[in-house]
């Protein structure tokens, strides 16, 4: 379509003609030298402005790209031999462009989580299965590590706990990135592995089970801990089977007194910096509780998120005999698991976004009032 609105379904392309009415307002209004004179009010506006040009910039670029493509189509079925080929192939690259940018497109319009563009606070524990979920537990952690540094995503380490044969108990990373809560918040949920452990000498396959909760990041103006509200508690870290690892009190223990929360913190030796991270880390919690409070939807998703770690709530199977990956949220199954534990998780965190969208504009369809101006933009 000329507008660049082909394939998109009736509610986007109502958002997408409310949103260009909004870039026209807003260009006037910038233009106006009443409005130039006022600082703060230039500032709000070209914010505003930066959003909603992205959208008719993506637009009109698909616009162009499906009028190119139709005239590629048209060529390729007029034309002969090497001349249909060429045409056919140009036409083939142009219907990918016009995909990736109907998607981006499409991601643009919906409305958003205003978390999304957030970094997380990402804990993975060992469920059911002793030794075995520990191990996994472990696996897990770097494969959400690989991931991150493939997106180009700083990774910190918060908190990390052993178990058993060089597994892990509990781990709690900060994944800083922009956009980094949007791509990971699905991993949360029961993770399961199905393999013969190492320990295993008959053969036999085993189930264990690992937790993962994705919070958004806290920044200190987002929730406000005072002091009176805060009971810290210092003590002697201790390695695995209580082996001294360090000869003063670093580690940290916060009580959050009005909620009950509690942190621990003694991966460092330093106990001002247990101290912020065990801080970083409640207020992550107490964001994350104040959504769920504000939300009853999301607090029915926090509740689901770990679970009691048995082996029958999952979201997701990791099955090494069969080298196999299913999420069961979606249906998707893709025979690549040592790419996917190797940090290979696009096409997995690709699905569930497009599902969550697919999600969204059924409520966007379903709602009231229609599409709000310049909403997702």
């Amino acid at each position: 379509m000329a507008d660049g609105t082909g394939a998109l379904p009736a509610p986007l392309r109502a958002r997408l003609a409310d949103v260009r009415d909004r870039h026209g307002e807003l260009e006037a209004r910038m233009a106006d030298p009443a409005v130039a004179a006022d600082g703060r009010l230039v500032a709000e506006l070209a914010q505003e402005h930066a959003g909603v040009a992205r959208v008719v910039e993506v637009a009109d670029a698909l616009a162009d790209v499906e009028a190119d493509l139709a005239t590629a189509d048209e060529l390729a079925d007029d034309a002969d031999g090497e001349d249909r080929g060429a045409w056919a192939e140009e036409a083939g690259e142009l219907r990918g462009r016009a995909q990736r940018l109907r998607r981006e497109l499409r991601a643009l319009l919906l409305p958003r989580d205003p978390d999304d563009d957030r970094g997380v606070v990402l804990e993975v524990r060992a469920a059911a299965g002793g030794d075995e979920a520990g191990l996994f537990a472990g696996e897990l952690v770097e494969m959400y590590r690989r991931f991150a540094a493939s997106r180009g995503w700083a990774v910190e380490d918060l908190e990390r706990s052993a178990q058993g044969i060089g597994g892990v108990r509990e781990a709690v990373l900060a994944v800083e990135g922009r956009g980094a809560y949007g791509v990971l918040k699905h991993e949360s949920g029961v993770h399961r592995v199905q393999r013969v452990p190492v320990t295993e000498s008959a053969g036999r396959i085993h189930t264990s089970t690992a937790s993962v909760a994705v919070l958004p990041a806290a920044e200190e103006v987002d929730v406000d801990l005072r002091d009176e509200d805060l009971r810290i508690d210092v003590y002697r870290s201790s390695g695995p089977g209580g082996q001294s690892v360090n000869t003063t009190d670093s580690a940290v223990r916060v009580t959050h007194v009005p909620t009950g929360l509690v942190v621990t913190c003694q991966d460092e030796k330093s106990q001002h910096r247990n101290r912020d991270k065990a801080l970083r880390i409640l207020r992550s919690r107490l964001l994350d509780a104040e959504r769920a409070r504000a939300d009853a939807d999301r607090a029915e998703d926090r509740r689901a998120q770990v679970g009691s770690g048995d082996r029958s709530e999952r979201i997701r199977t990791y099955n090494v005999p069969q080298q196999r990956v299913t999420d069961h949220r979606i249906g998707l199954t893709l025979h690549a698991l040592d790419d996917v534990l190797a940090g290979g998780l696009d096409p997995v965190v690709d699905a569930l976004l497009d599902a969550e969208r697919d999600a969204r504009l059924a409520a966007l369809a379903d709602g009231p009032g229609g599409p709000g101006r310049g909403q997702g933009a």
